[in-house]
């Protein structure tokens, strides 16, 4: 059986759905709109759960892409991170740190790292422990062993100086504990806790 092509909506097609779908229409009726199956339509609703998500924005601290092609361009004239942090009105270590988050001064491409930071601003993030599986297990173990969040961030922090895979925060602990939406911790070890 052939699969069909994926279907991709615009942001003004999906937001002709939100609206449809608050004044009560069916997602049958909604997909007619279209002249597509209801299960496309589905998708997009229930994926935050039938509620409309907030539009996306840029917060205003953040780099603009006008100023990441100054970056760039300034990098192209063999300015120094200095200058080209005053040029912009910026501190230079946000101009540094923007340069080693996306491939230095020789591999920086300013609509590449838009793109990247604008991907890496999505909310909500996957949990550390959640994305590693050892380094939950290991947290766990020393969680057993009546060990705090504060004692396990240390020792991982000396245990695994070198990889930067394995440090997490006593907060990240604490978080994927309480907050078991993360799902990175079983509820089981809130009893391991010194106190509740």
């Amino acid at each position: 059986m052939k699969q069909r092509p994926r279907i991709y909506y615009s942001e003004t097609q999906k937001a002709l759905m939100w609206e449809r779908w608050r004044k009560g229409d069916t997602i049958h009726q909604i997909a007619n709109l279209f002249n597509r199956g209801h299960s496309s339509i589905q998708g997009i609703l229930s994926e935050t759960g039938g509620i409309q998500p907030l539009q996306r924005h840029r917060a205003a601290r953040v780099l603009t892409l006008a100023e990441r092609e100054e970056i760039s361009r300034s990098l192209v004239s063999g300015l120094s991170i200095r200058s080209i942090a005053t040029r912009l009105g910026r501190a230079a270590s946000t101009i540094s740190r923007e340069l080693r988050r996306n491939g230095g001064s020789r591999g920086y491409r300013a609509s590449q790292a838009d793109a990247i930071a604008w991907e890496r601003a999505r909310r909500p993030k996957v949990g550390k422990l959640v994305q590693n599986q050892t380094l939950a297990r290991v947290v766990a173990a020393k969680l057993k062993l009546q060990w705090s969040p504060e004692q396990i961030a240390g020792w991982l922090r000396h245990a695994y100086a070198v990889n930067k895979d394995y440090l997490v925060s006593h907060e990240t602990i604490y978080r994927s504990l309480y907050i078991q939406a993360r799902g990175a911790l079983k509820k089981e070890l809130l009893e391991h806790l010194r106190r509740s």
